[in-house]
């Protein structure tokens, strides 16, 4: 994997790419954008100055790097949720039509709904790691008409969030295990773990039962 990725960090165009599926993972859920993040940060943490031939790196020479990865993934994360909103706030009703003809999208909206309702602003950040869960809220609070103030700015404490999260852990394994498909795998692992516990405290709390 060092060979063959190795060199992409330092190519302009991966920035673009990440900012690309992050900002459109909101309306395309099934985009990896959390896989795209983790597999660069991999990279970051792993051997990609010693493949692109440059001289040995002292410690924390991948931070730049990183640095910029997590600005363009925070950035496009609370873009793409932006559009959503704005878009969703004017033409509700179309957007209810595309999510209930997304069996994910219509899947998620139901696991959220209520959850989000009684929770407010800090599950907004805890959706942003359950799958399709970002589309959920985001045209979800625009087209009930949510205030800016009491969306925007947990969509942007759920960016940095989410953008931490993801590219913290394909660093680590990137610095532990040096950029491998193993170390990659792992790093993806616990995304997939983040996402599977965020569903899980999302989840409705069960109806008391009658007396």
């Amino acid at each position: 994997m060092s060979e063959t990725l190795g060199v992409l960090l330092y190519a302009p165009w991966i920035y673009l790419v990440v900012v690309l599926f992050i900002l459109l993972d909101v309306f395309v859920p099934v985009l990896p954008s959390g896989a795209v993040v983790v597999t660069a940060a991999t990279i970051a943490g792993g051997a990609a100055i010693d493949v692109a031939g440059l001289p040995a790196p002292n410690p924390g020479a991948h931070l730049p790097q990183l640095a910029l990865l997590m600005l363009c993934a925070a950035t496009a994360s609370f873009l793409g949720d932006l559009c959503a909103y704005r878009l969703a706030m004017h033409g509700g009703r179309r957007f209810d039509t595309a999510i209930a003809r997304s069996r994910r999208l219509s899947t998620a909206q139901q696991r959220l709904g209520s959850a989000l309702a009684r929770g407010g602003g800090p599950l907004v950040v805890l959706a942003r790691f359950a799958p399709a869960g970002r589309a959920v809220v985001s045209l979800g609070a625009g087209a009930t008409r949510r205030r800016p103030k009491d969306f925007l700015p947990w969509s942007a404490l759920a960016a940095v969030v989410w953008t931490c999260y993801s590219a913290g852990v394909g660093y680590i394994g990137g610095q532990i295990l040096g950029a491998s498909w193993f170390s990659t795998g792992l790093s993806l692992l616990a995304l997939v773990v983040a996402g599977a516990v965020a569903v899980r405290l999302l989840r409705p709390a069960p109806a008391p039962a009658a007396a």
